[in-house]
């Protein structure tokens, strides 16, 4: 809402697939959050969902042994385990919210959410989204459309009942107050980038003249990686910088940036734990631990900028 000048940054895995190495991962980013924490609110990636495109892995509550064998109570259990490790640690904790029923184990543990991209023209999910006690972001659409992100937060603001599940596993209405908390996101699309000063602009007008209010009215999250980087991890790099150089010059409107990091670089095939690389992701590219140790120091310098030219 504008309150703290601070630039939050979601930062981490594309996807955890080794809790062991995702605790690793959160053990070197609180330590960063310590030092850089009068200039940014850093939160930890702790993506346990994969939305796919066609077929593939989808992610540890899924397929906690990625073997095909399905464990899905194994991998709530690990996922809730998870997300406590990192609480431990000091870190707040994101996600992104693919089905409905999953977030009745593990949204108590969860500090900010996401819808994605395919999602985010979903009734389901912005039902779900209204009901959630954490502020959400909603994605512009794989298309590039902004529009249907900022109907999404509109949509998730409103009180809603739809049929779902108790936490006792019986079917009933779900009733919600709605979420007040979303905001837009800015993810790329499959015609390019849309994180360039031009398309901030014409986003956050476009929520001006819309339904929606709230935080979104007050700056933007900007996801470095997918649309933005064509999926490639140094040019996610790259990009991270270029908005590091704009907030440093004094720009308004960008209140966040989303990075995936893991350990080691790049990205692997799926495969049993006994054959990876540890700490490699198994999704899309990341940037490796040291390139993004060195990223989060240029944003921090960015905001002390910024807070000078302001």
């Amino acid at each position: 809402y504008g309150q703290d000048d601070r630039l939050l940054v979601i930062v981490g895995p594309c996807s955890v697939h080794d809790p062991k190495a995702a605790l690793d991962y959160a053990r070197r980013l609180a330590k960063l959050k310590d030092e850089l924490g009068e200039q940014l609110l850093i939160v930890m990636r702790v993506y346990f969902e994969k939305p796919r495109t066609t077929i593939g892995w989808k992610g540890l509550i899924n397929d906690p042994d990625i073997d095909g064998s399905h464990n899905i109570r194994k991998g709530l259990l690990l996922a809730r385990k998870t997300l406590l490790g990192v609480l431990k640690e000091g870190l707040a904790a994101a996600t992104e919210f693919l089905e409905p029923t999953s977030p009745q184990f593990i949204s108590d543990a969860v500090s900010w959410g996401a819808i994605g991209a395919r999602n985010t023209e979903s009734q389901i999910h912005r039902q779900l989204a209204s009901g959630l006690s954490m502020p959400v972001g909603f994605k512009n659409a794989t298309d590039g459309s902004v529009k249907a992100a900022v109907n999404g937060c509109f949509a998730a603001a409103q009180q809603h009942t739809f049929f779902g599940i108790d936490h006792l596993g019986r079917a009933c209405a779900v009733e919600t107050l709605g979420n007040p908390d979303c905001h837009v996101v800015l993810r790329g699309s499959i015609h390019g980038p849309n994180y360039d000063a031009e398309s901030v602009r014409q986003a956050l007008e476009d929520l001006k003249v819309s339904k929606a209010s709230g935080p979104s009215q007050h700056g933007l999250v900007i996801d470095a990686a997918h649309g933005n980087c064509g999926k490639d991890e140094n040019r996610e790099a790259e990009v991270i910088e270029e908005i590091a150089e704009r907030l440093a010059h004094g720009e308004q409107g960008i209140t966040g940036v989303m990075m995936e990091s893991f350990l080691v670089g790049g990205h692997q095939k799926p495969a049993p734990l006994d054959q990876l690389v540890y700490g490699q992701s198994v999704t899309d590219s990341c940037v490796p631990w040291e390139r993004t140790n060195e990223l989060l120091h240029t944003l921090a310098d960015a905001v002390t900028a910024r807070r000078s030219a302001k």
